[in-house]
C-alpha cells in the first residue's frame, strides 16, 4: 500500500490547484511526505518547463516551493495539534508571502527534490523554509509564510 501524500487528504473542494491540487488533471500534482522533522517533495521537470534549453523556468521553481510550503504547513498544524490528517477539522494553508531565491541554474532532465523546515506554527500561520535541490545542489531557496483558509472555504463549492 502506498503512503498517501500531505495534498491527498485536501478536502475535495478544496483540491483544485495548479500545483498541488490532486483534482486538477492539468496541474501538477505534486506530493510531500514527511521525512523525519523534514518535509520532502520530487518533482520531474518535463521539457516544456524550460526557461532556457537545458534549465528549468523559474516560475516553475516558485510554485514548487510554494505548493510544497502550504503542504507541509497544513502537516504540520495537524502534528502539532497530535492529530492523524485524516481527522476532522481539516487544515488547508494557502499562500500569505513566498520568498525565492534562485542560487543557481537548475537542469533540466532531472528529478528535483524540494525539502521543507517548520520553522513557526503560530495560530492560523505556519512559516515555512525550503530548499530545492537537483543533482543534491541547492539551487534556490524559499520562505513561504502560510495561513489557514477561513472555515467558510470548506462549504464553498
Amino acid at each position: 500500500m502506498t503512503k498517501k501524500a500531505f495534498q491527498d487528504y485536501y478536502p475535495d473542494q478544496l483540491a483544485h490547484c495548479y500545483g498541488c491540487g490532486h483534482l486538477n488533471e492539468h496541474g501538477h500534482q505534486i506530493k510531500s511526505y514527511w521525512d523525519g522533522e523534514e518535509s520532502v517533495c520530487r518533482f520531474k521537470p518535463q521539457p516544456y518547463h524550460t526557461a532556457i534549453p537545458r534549465y528549468v523556468y523559474g516560475g516553475l521553481i516558485a510554485s514548487l516551493i510554494d505548493c510544497h510550503g502550504t503542504g507541509t504547513a497544513a502537516a504540520a498544524a495537524f502534528r502539532a495539534e497530535g492529530r492523524e490528517m485524516d481527522t476532522d477539522p481539516p487544515h488547508r494553508f494557502v499562500t500569505a508571502s513566498l520568498r525565492v531565491d534562485y542560487l543557481k541554474p537548475t537542469p533540466l532532465g532531472v528529478e528535483l527534490e524540494i525539502r521543507g523546515q517548520v520553522k513557526e506554527v503560530k495560530g492560523r500561520k505556519v512559516t515555512v523554509t525550503a530548499q530545492l535541490l537537483a543533482n543534491g545542489e541547492v539551487c534556490a531557496t524559499g520562505v513561504i509564510v502560510c495561513v489557514e483558509v477561513p472555515d467558510e472555504w470548506f462549504k464553498q463549492v
